[in-house]
């Protein structure tokens, strides 16, 4: 028995077997075989990995989203009660116009809007926003209907009730079911005491709340 090594490495000759491939094309050729189901594992395993990771990454922004909703919402109230609490009909803006123009009730609801960076534009931001003023002596009586409600010592509470934040990107709980699209209510408070002032500077109250 003689075999015969093609140069081209293709074929072995031999008189009893006939033509074989040699061992180097046998290892290659498994080697291709090992690669392709490689490949499909190496498919299988970022698709199971890249689902958890995806939603991550919009759990990660709604929450992102929520938080930068609710806080931008409280600095918003906060500075509008912070500088309504001090207005008076000659209250002044820096370019020397009055700050006053209409009630202290709608003035305070604008410089709400003027903080809340275009979340509560419009009339119907503006619905959102809420000034109650409760008495002094006891501060559990909402005095918002009464012309001296804006009285000084009495405490003015600037909210925002029941706005709805959708969320950036849609709910999913099962497969089966729609995606959950429904926004969540946010609602923030803060409150002050008014300063002391002069019945001739103060303002006049307007519809409240």
């Amino acid at each position: 028995m003689y075999c015969h090594y093609v140069a081209n490495l293709q074929t072995f000759e031999s008189k009893e077997d006939g033509p074989v491939k040699p061992p180097i094309l046998r290892a290659a050729k498994r080697h291709r075989r090992r690669r392709h189901g490689m490949k499909g594992q190496e498919l299988v395993e970022f698709t199971l990995n890249f689902l958890p990771f995806l939603i991550m990454i919009i759990v990660s922004l709604d929450t992102a989203w929520a938080i930068f909703v609710q806080s931008t919402m409280q600095q918003a109230v906060r500075m509008a009660v912070r500088q309504g609490v001090t207005l008076t009909t000659t209250s002044q803006n820096p370019d020397g116009s009055l700050i006053i123009t209409t009630n202290l009730t709608d003035t305070v609801k604008g410089l709400v809007q003027q903080h809340a960076v275009g979340l509560l534009n419009g009339a119907k931001g503006k619905s959102y926003i809420k000034v109650n003023y409760f008495d002094r002596l006891n501060p559990s009586t909402d005095v918002s209907g009464l012309a001296t409600g804006n009285n000084g010592g009495n405490i003015m509470q600037v909210s925002v009730r029941g706005y709805p934040m959708s969320p950036l990107i849609a709910l999913f709980f099962s497969w089966k079911g729609s995606p959950d699209k429904r926004p969540m209510s946010v609602s923030v408070y803060s409150a002050d005491a008014i300063e002391p002032m002069g019945l001739s500077v103060t303002p006049p109250i307007g519809p409240a709340p």
